[in-house]
């Protein structure tokens, strides 16, 4: 897709070029979510988005959709890609996350050793409208927001913290030298109460952790745990199958990050189940050391398919290797990206691969309660504006944005909008999974637990504590659990 901005030469034209979008959408507008557009039944939609995963896994994908509308809401990028279609765009592009929630932001290592807080979830990117991101955002605090019992006007607030941040961000980088905006690194938001308990968690998050976590000592070696249907061995064709596809990852990395990486070994194989949108790609984890037991690695080698944005986005150039769309999207939107990411192939499949938990984390419900829910919407503003302007044109996007509040209130409007037409989806599909009409199976530690099934619950005033647990404890409902726990890696 064409980046129409790149006709114009100085800043001034390329903002003058940004507020001539208005006039083919008004700022106002973009708040407008009219669900009579849909011309397809969302659980369909979802369905057929699928086709070509490990079939057998896809009833923990539903049920984990089926616990809250926010888990639902991460699940359901095709349905909400198919909406966002629909909608009237700027012609405005960067490279974006394409997945842009509240959990897709988190903490990861650097290349320099420091902690980084960023978007960390590029599956779904893609150079495409800017907006898209924002709505999704924009929707993904409402939801995260209720379901950390906030109250509507928290979820509101949040918002528009959001979306201003994201704008007057904008502004900022559009008067950056180029240079300085590709330096460009947030560590402001480091100090910000949510960022801070994030941070922390990815602080034990080390190596030396995920082997005691992830693995068990056996016959004078450490290997993975079997903990079917999440984390399981493969067969020993596989398994080296896997092992030998290193060898042409290798060739994606730098030359002096190749040289660390050889001098690691593989030693053991697992398949895993992760995330909620991601359940039923093939993902497998690698377990190396460097010549020491207090030298581990771990490696993620996760099956990349199609964007699902990549449909409605035709002349978009996208590179034939999905796992290296991934890496590059990634790279696009950050300043530092994991030192080992890079791309592989395993029977005809593209796969992305990267390290798996290096002082990873990201933030929980209890983060985002109270005034926690600002603070962070103003971080996830700052950093999706961030990586907007690194990958298109921060003049010509802040010339449409401009400096009043007319797209921060839109973005009101059309996250709580979204948000309970998410709340609706997710009830039809609760109701498929009851019938019997779609199959989840829970295999986490608790039951699971399904929301009220009138959206009006979820927007009261936050309760207290102890009516929350009560409240939790009423809602819990058993799944309706099916045979073949036995999953296999096909």
């Amino acid at each position: 897709m064409p980046n129409p901005s790149l006709t114009a030469t100085t800043r001034k034209e390329r903002r003058q070029l940004g507020r001539k979008c208005r006039d083919k959408v008004s700022r106002l507008s973009q708040g407008d979510w009219n669900p009579k557009q849909r011309d397809c039944n969302a659980l369909e939609r979802l369905r057929v988005s699928q086709r070509g995963r490990v079939t057998r896994l896809l009833p923990i994908k539903y049920a984990r959709m089926a616990a809250s509308p926010f888990g639902y809401f991460r699940g359901a990028v095709p349905v909400m890609a198919t909406d966002l279609a629909k909608l009237p765009r700027t012609g405005l592009v960067a490279q974006i996350c394409g997945d842009a929630h509240v959990r897709n932001l988190g903490a990861f290592t650097g290349m320099d050793g420091r902690l980084i807080f960023d978007i960390n979830d590029f599956d779904e990117t893609i150079h495409g409208p800017w907006e898209w991101d924002v709505k999704r955002m924009a929707a993904s605090l409402v939801l995260a927001g209720r379901e950390a019992n906030n109250n509507e006007r928290d979820c509101r607030d949040a918002v528009l913290a959001f979306a201003r941040q994201y704008r007057e961000a904008m502004g900022e980088f559009a008067k950056m030298p180029a240079i300085d905006l590709a330096r460009y690194q947030v560590f402001r938001q480091l100090r910000v109460s949510p960022v801070v308990s994030v941070l922390s968690k990815a602080e034990r998050a080390t190596p030396m952790h995920n082997l005691e976590k992830l693995t068990e000592y056996r016959r004078g070696q450490h290997h993975f745990r079997d903990q079917k249907p999440l984390q399981y061995h493969v067969p020993r064709p596989l398994a080296d199958q896997v092992i030998a596809s290193l060898h042409n990852y290798q060739t994606t990395l730098l030359p002096e990050r190749r040289h660390f990486f050889a001098q690691y070994r593989p030693v053991d194989v697992s398949f895993r189940v992760v995330g909620t949108g991601s359940v039923g790609v093939r993902d497998y984890i690698v377990l190396m050391f460097a010549g020491a037991i207090d030298d581990p690695l771990f490696m993620q080698i996760k099956e990349e398919i199609p964007s699902a944005y990549a449909p409605y986005l035709p002349r978009t150039r996208i590179p034939m290797h999905e796992g290296q769309r991934v890496a590059e999207g990634g790279r696009a939107m950050q300043v530092q990206s994991d030192i080992f990411l890079g791309w592989t192939s395993i029977e005809g499949r593209d796969f992305l691969v990267r390290q798996l938990r290096d002082h990873k984390a990201s933030i929980a419900d209890e983060d985002l309660e109270g005034g926690g829910l600002v603070q962070y919407a103003r971080v996830c503003g700052e950093l999706l504006s961030k990586g907007h302007a690194r990958s298109g044109d921060p003049g010509a996007l802040y010339g449409y944005l401009g400096s009043s509040d007319k797209f921060d209130r839109a973005m009101v409007k059309f996250g709580v909008a979204y948000a309970d037409q998410s709340e609706k989806d997710h009830q039809e599909l609760v109701r498929a999974v009851r019938s019997g009409r779609l199959p989840a199976i829970s295999v986490e530690d608790t039951e699971l637990k399904f929301t009220p099934s009138s959206p009006k619950n979820s927007k009261t005033a936050k309760p207290k504590a102890g009516k929350r647990k009560a409240d939790a404890a009423r809602e819990k409902v058993k799944a309706k659990f099916v045979s073949g726990s036995s999953l296999k890696a096909s």
